[in-house]
């Protein structure tokens, strides 16, 4: 048989259990027509690439980006940074700041909450040293925000105005009346304003060009995408350039979208919408049959939806919807033949997911069918911990994190809200992994920047390692000081490589044609100079495919 591509004398990584290394493959008309060893290759022709002993894998998969939002982020500014030591350092740089800048029709600033000591600004506060102007401040997790009273106005938000979601999403009242602090999803339509007004269809286009090119450049051959939170027409707007690009073929990369949830009185209308979704995207390389929600927010803020109450101020976080509510959903969405992905932080988040699948089970039998996802999962309760294998729940977790998120020493960070015992037990993969789970990986980062928290091997690393060394390839402030314990989380090369590849194509629904190197699928392969099963966890970020083919493509220069 003539074939287009024909490898010997490498060491193919194929992740398929049934023959997990091989040394050969054969690609034509952009798949795999043959894995094996090479005296398999005696039945086809066509030039023979010898590789040396070349390293190759299947494609990354990505189980929980966001596109959409990282267009968002390419347009809109975080702000100037604030470095202080107390709210009155920091109202005085923001005063010092409008003075020496006069003129912006909106000023923007971002800071680290825990640098106010327990101090919080108010609307008065802000409208004091920005009368005239719409002024925000942006809490550095992106997850909550401060604004004066012109923004309040703009967007119609009085004392009157109910939470999105009591709790979780919600403006901050002081005796009934707002003080201008906004949390979660109430707060998020502040920050993205400009786009409604300002995004251009160039803008898109240039966006999602470079995260394209990162792709490429990386070999991240399919994602899911997390969607757009409060923003869910400008979501449908990418989503309609990306459905252009590819009925253009000049999109190489796999997308499985979503519609977004925040707010469980608007739980019909988000089922229709994804379903209208559904039938809308629906290309070879854009399909979208997931609805996903924000069932809690972060635990530094304190959103995060906890068992145990966080130990500074006893609160417990809420979730959007209840284990009923989630129940009802599911079998929406089996009666539709949708996914369900949920955002849980949490241990009591997504122990609610857990209870609403284990009712819809009882209740459906062998008909249930829903994929569903937790995504995120840094703290979860021990009695928790196996029951994603026993219900079929996906755990999808961002390894980049499992060094602690925020550099120094977070160990001690998060014993001040969760208590030693808690915090010593975070982000507990390699336990569920063990428990038969299908466990999956994920960057889950919200701007493009430079792509250097979108990096996989980045991710890898940090998830066999639990700790960002001055050895890892990573910005500076997220190095961190020690280890993250639990040690025995750390996962292994292999166990990285799987939840990268063919784990993620389960919770796709993509694994008949991708995943894995296997006679049949789409030719997605990587080939690199170092063999990453044995490559040492420490360093792991630097490495980089020297040649990167998509359905049998090569599409590296």
């Amino acid at each position: 048989m003539k074939a287009d591509q024909i490898i010997k004398n490498a060491k193919i990584f194929t992740a398929d259990k049934d023959c997990s290394i091989a040394s050969a493959l054969v690609v034509k008309d952009g798949k795999f027509a043959y894995v094996g060893d090479e005296s398999g290759l005696k039945d086809y022709e066509g030039e023979v690439t010898d590789l040396g002993g070349k390293f190759i894998m299947p494609g990354i998969i990505d189980s929980h980006i966001h596109i959409t939002t990282g267009v968002g982020f390419e347009y809109v500014e975080y702000g100037e940074w604030i470095a202080c030591s107390g709210k009155q350092e920091a109202l005085d740089f923001m005063a010092d700041y409008i003075q020496k800048n006069p003129g912006k029709e909106r000023y923007r600033f971002m800071l680290e909450r825990a640098s106010l000591n327990g101090e919080d600004f108010t609307k008065e506060d802000l409208d004091a040293i920005c009368p005239d102007h719409e002024l925000q401040v942006l809490e550095s997790e992106v997850h909550s925000i401060w604004v004066n009273s012109k923004i309040l106005e703009k967007h119609g938000v009085t004392d009157d105005t109910p939470d999105p979601a009591p709790g979780l999403a919600y403006y901050v009242r002081k005796d009934g009346h707002l003080t201008g602090n906004a949390y979660e999803s109430a707060g998020w339509p502040f920050l993205f304003d400009w786009l409604r007004e300002n995004l251009t269809d160039e803008q898109i286009a240039a966006a999602v060009a470079r995260w394209i090119e990162f792709c490429k450049e990386y070999g991240v051959s399919a994602v899911f995408d997390a969607g757009f939170p409060e923003h869910n027409d400008i979501h449908e707007r990418i989503y309609s350039h990306l459905r252009d690009l590819d009925r253009q073929g000049k999109l190489p990369v796999y997308i499985d979208g979503c519609y977004v949830l925040t707010n469980h009185n608007k739980i019909k209308e988000a089922i229709e919408e994804t379903k209208r979704f559904n039938r809308e995207f629906n290309t070879e390389h854009l399909k979208v049959h997931t609805l996903k929600v924000f069932m809690d927010g972060t635990l530094k803020i304190e959103t995060a939806a906890m068992v145990t109450p966080y130990v500074d101020t006893g609160a417990v976080g809420a979730t959007t919807l209840s284990s009923e509510e989630v129940a009802e959903i599911l079998k929406e969405l089996n009666e539709a033949g949708l996914d369900f992905h949920l955002h849980t932080v949490g241990e009591r988040s997504s122990r609610v997911v857990l209870d609403g699948v284990e009712m819809a089970r009882k209740e459906l039998g062998e008909n249930f069918r829903v994929k569903v996802t937790c995504a995120h999962l840094w703290v979860q309760d021990d009695k928790d911990l196996d029951r994603f294998a026993k219900l079929g729940v996906i755990a999808n977790y961002t390894p980049v994190w499992h060094s602690g998120t925020i550099g120094g020493d977070p160990y001690v960070f998060w014993s001040k809200l969760l208590g030693e015992e808690r915090a010593a037990k975070m982000y507990r993969c390699k336990t569920v992994w063990d428990t038969g789970a299908l466990v999956t990986w994920s960057s889950d980062d919200v701007a493009y920047g430079d792509f250097s928290t979108w990096n996989p091997y980045y991710a890898m690393e940090v998830g066999m390692t639990r700790h960002v060394s001055e050895k890892t390839k990573a910005p500076d402030a997220q190095k961190t000081v020690r280890v993250l314990p639990p040690l025995d989380e750390r996962m292994n090369n292999e166990e990285m490589l799987i939840g990268y590849t063919i784990n993620g194509a389960k919770q796709l629904g993509i694994e008949a044609a991708k995943g894995s190197i296997e006679a049949g699928k789409d030719a997605d392969f990587l080939v690199f100079d170092n063999d990453l099963l044995t490559a040492e966890p420490v360093g792991f970020s630097y490495n980089l495919p020297t040649d990167v083919y998509f359905s049998g493509k090569k599409i590296t220069e």
